[in-house]
Formats: structure tokens, C-alpha cells, sequence
């Protein structure tokens, strides 16, 4: 048996970009057609077939469920031509089936590797989220912070006023609490359907999508994917878990997690270097959306990297069959 390799993320990085734009390309001929499965079954089978072509030996730790849930891109599965090296991947071959199914923005195709290890492997339940983009100071919010003192402290650290702060989140009955207490401060929220990866990675450049922070609860699978964009693009990123019922917290011990009140930084779910690629589907400020002509489809992939610090926008075009 051949020894380990490193993980080459200057290598990796375009294929990764290659299985997103399939991914992405596969769930385009559904959007606006109401079929949530057909799409996400097409944007499954594209990646799962894309990364098979790759020289790793992928590990699935964030993707479509447990084993015996999903047929392809279930936790704990190998994936790749199973050379070296070994790699850890995180990924939703479409975040927001629903949003695709309506033609709304916030779809996605997303995805990360990094070695081996490197990505916590975090039970199906919630997380409580709060993000905010690069330039803060570490521990400008906190999730110990009610939203009305996280909307004031980032406000201070900004040299603004608290109206001038946009907070997003997802537009649910549990947010209902949180939305009032937000409005109270004469902070702005963002409402979001459904797509709480891009809402996160929406903090990143707020000069280009007019928003400052992102909170409230949502999968924490998707957790470890917008921890790994924060990471890329030097945002900040808190979670906890959170279980809603005797099951999920069952589900949360079986697998090591019995602290429910632990706060994980960005950098306790992504440890290590880390290569993050994602492309629109329906697209959103920071990634434009499946583009169509009689002729052609075009596509625009966000791929980043951590160990250079890399930021690069690809627009793919090829013609339609």
C-alpha cells in the first residue's frame, strides 16, 4: 500500500470547482418546475459521479443523511478513486430543493474537502447560528449575547448605529421571538425562505449584499459548510447545538455530543485547510444563478481556499445539448 500523500489543495481545487458546476448544471433543467426530488436526485447523482472521478479517498461527513436514508452522499461513505489522499468532504449537492423548485433565489450547489479528521462530524439536528464578516475583532458578538446586544456590538465595533445594521435569518415560527427583539433596536432584517449556507456567506461581503450578521437555528449539517466558508473568506462563525426533543438529543449523545451548551467556533467544525467551492443555482448577491440561451448554459462557481487565501469567481459556459 502507496504511503499517504498531502493534501493538495492547489490540485483539488478546479476539479472541486467541476463538481459543483455538474451538480448544479443537473438540477438546472428543474428549476421553476415545482419536482423538489427530481432536482435534488439529479444534483446528487451528478456530484456523487463527479467526485468519483477524483484522486481521493473522500470520506462523507456532511451530506445527504444517514446510511440507509440516502442512496449516494450518506455520512460515512468513501467516495473518489480511492488514491490518496484521504479527505474529509462536507457537502449539499443542492441547498434549497424548495427554492429551486420555485425559481426563488439562494439555491445552491456547495461542497468542501480538507484532510482527513479535520470536519466535525456534527448529529442531524439544529444549531444555533450567528455569523459576521472579516475585519471584527474575535469576540465582537457572541452567542451568549441576547440579539439585541449582538446587533449593538457589532453597531459599536462598525462605527455605525444600530439602524444601520442588517441582520439575517430564516423567516421561521421559532424566529418570531428573535425578529421582534431585532426590529426593537432599529436594526433591518433580511428574511430568507429557506438557504441558511448562502445566508451565512451572505456576511462575508456586506458592501455587496447589504448584509452585516446572520442568526438563528438551522440545520447543523449546513453549519459545517458555512463554518468552512467563513473560514475562506475570514468571517466569524459560532454554533450550538440544539436538540427540540428526547429524540434529537438521544441522536445528539450517540454521538458524542452531551454538552448542549458548548459554543463551537469556526475553527473547532473546520480544524485545518480547507477548499470550499460553490455554485449558483438560482443564485444570490454573491453568486449569480444557472444563465440559459437557446445555445448555451452558463454557470458561476465561488472557489476558495484557506492556505492562500484565494478567492476566485469562474463563469463556465457549454452548449446546450
Amino acid at each position: 500500500m502507496s504511503e499517504p500523500t498531502e493534501f493538495d489543495d492547489r490540485a483539488l481545487s478546479l476539479a472541486l470547482s467541476r463538481v459543483t458546476e455538474q451538480a448544479a448544471i443537473a438540477a438546472a433543467d428543474y428549476i421553476g418546475r415545482g419536482d423538489e426530488r427530481a432536482a435534488d436526485t439529479a444534483a446528487v447523482d451528478a456530484m456523487h459521479r463527479e467526485l468519483s472521478r477524483l484522486d481521493i479517498q473522500g470520506t462523507i461527513v456532511v451530506g445527504e443523511g444517514a446510511e440507509g436514508d440516502a442512496p449516494k452522499l450518506y455520512q460515512g461513505e468513501v467516495v473518489g478513486a480511492l488514491s490518496c489522499p484521504e479527505v474529509d468532504i462536507a457537502a449539499d449537492a443542492l441547498e434549497g430543493v424548495t427554492l429551486t423548485a420555485k425559481d426563488s433565489r439562494n439555491a445552491m450547489s456547495v461542497i468542501c474537502i480538507a484532510p482527513r479528521g479535520s470536519l466535525m462530524q456534527v448529529p442531524e439536528v439544529y444549531m444555533d447560528k450567528l455569523a459576521i464578516g472579516p475585519g471584527y475583532p474575535a469576540g465582537t458578538v457572541s452567542l451568549d449575547m441576547s440579539p439585541a446586544e449582538r446587533v449593538q456590538a457589532l453597531a459599536a465595533a462598525k462605527g455605525c448605529a444600530p439602524r444601520d445594521i442588517v441582520v439575517s435569518m430564516l423567516e421561521r415560527p421559532r424566529h418570531m421571538p428573535m425578529l421582534d427583539e431585532l426590529r426593537q433596536t432599529g436594526a433591518s432584517v433580511r428574511l430568507l425562505s429557506d438557504g441558511d449556507v448562502a445566508g451565512v456567506l451572505n456576511v462575508a461581503e456586506p458592501d455587496l449584499t447589504g448584509i452585516d450578521m446572520f442568526m438563528g437555528a438551522g440545520g447543523a449539517l449546513e453549519g459545517v459548510l458555512a463554518a468552512a466558508a467563513l473560514k475562506c473568506l475570514d468571517g466569524q462563525f459560532y454554533g450550538r447545538l440544539l436538540a427540540r426533543n428526547d429524540d434529537e438529543r438521544v441522536r445528539a449523545a450517540s454521538a458524542g455530543f452531551r454538552d448542549l451548551s458548548r459554543i463551537y467556533s469556526r475553527d473547532d467544525l473546520v480544524s485545518d485547510h480547507v477548499i470550499f467551492a460553490a455554485t449558483g443555482v438560482t443564485g444570490n448577491a454573491m453568486i449569480h444563478g444557472i444563465r440559459r440561451s437557446p445555445t448555451h448554459i452558463t454557470t458561476e462557481t465561488l472557489l476558495m481556499r484557506t492556505r492562500t487565501g484565494s478567492v476566485r469567481r469562474m463563469s463556465y459556459r457549454f452548449p446546450r445539448s
